[in-house]
């Protein structure tokens, strides 16, 4: 039964797509996605509340994804969690392939639909300050830094995730890296007594080879 509820759910967004690029997002009915998918309209609103929704079926499984792996990380690991939690949003958008530049045309030209990912970024923006300001604790001037770095890691993974979605790149997993990195090093921890000769070290975990990463992160650090 799972399998089959799945798979009505998946027509529904294929077909919906379809008919958004087809007919534009507008005159599309959720008449016109149902029929499309082979589905009732009570079916369609099992899976979806508006047509809208079906722009974004996955929003709030990753916004929870996202929280469940910040919630397990220990204060020591934040940074890597940071990293590995931006990453999980990332690699859905990758998997989905066609489906995500698809959902980036609408986003650039249907306005209400721009507002809505609008809406759904603040909202990993505040996951992550939530995190990231229980981390960094109760030092003068967190609440800026926290929300300073929040931001960063956002726009370092909308930033690749654009140059993705128009071409621009066909290594947005390296890019990744190379974005999260810098973020990094500007929000890492640094001790009072620490200087310009000091080696610093960030622990980052990542499927690339060693040999890859290293002069990417090398050039991060000089910068810094």
């Amino acid at each position: 039964m799972e399998t089959t509820r799945t798979s009505s759910r998946e027509r529904m967004i294929r077909a919906a797509y379809e008919l958004f690029e087809q007919r534009g997002f507008e005159k599309t009915t959720v008449d016109d996605i149902a029929a499309r998918a082979g589905v009732g309209r009570t079916t369609f609103f099992r899976a979806f509340a508006t047509k809208e929704d079906v722009i974004f079926p996955d929003h709030d499984s990753l916004v929870a994804s996202v929280r469940e792996r910040l919630a397990a990380a220990t204060p020591s690991a934040a940074l890597v969690a940071v990293t590995e939690a931006a990453r999980l949003v990332l690699v859905h958008y990758l998997a989905e392939s066609d489906l995500a530049r698809a959902r980036y045309r609408l986003t650039s030209n249907v306005p209400a639909l721009r507002a809505r990912e609008i809406s759904g970024q603040r909202q990993y923006q505040r996951t992550f300050l939530t995190f990231i300001r229980t981390w960094m604790g109760d030092e003068p001037g967190t609440p800026l830094r926290a929300e300073l770095m929040a931001d960063a890691v956002v726009t370092a993974h909308n930033h690749v995730l654009r140059q993705w979605l128009r071409g621009s790149t066909t290594t947005p997993e390296a890019d990744f890296d190379t974005a999260m990195a810098a973020v990094v090093e500007l929000f890492a921890p640094r001790s009072p007594a620490s200087d310009a000769s000091e080696t610093q070290v960030v622990l980052l975990r990542t499927q690339r080879d060693l040999d890859d990463v290293l002069p990417e992160l090398k050039r991060v650090l000089e910068q810094g």
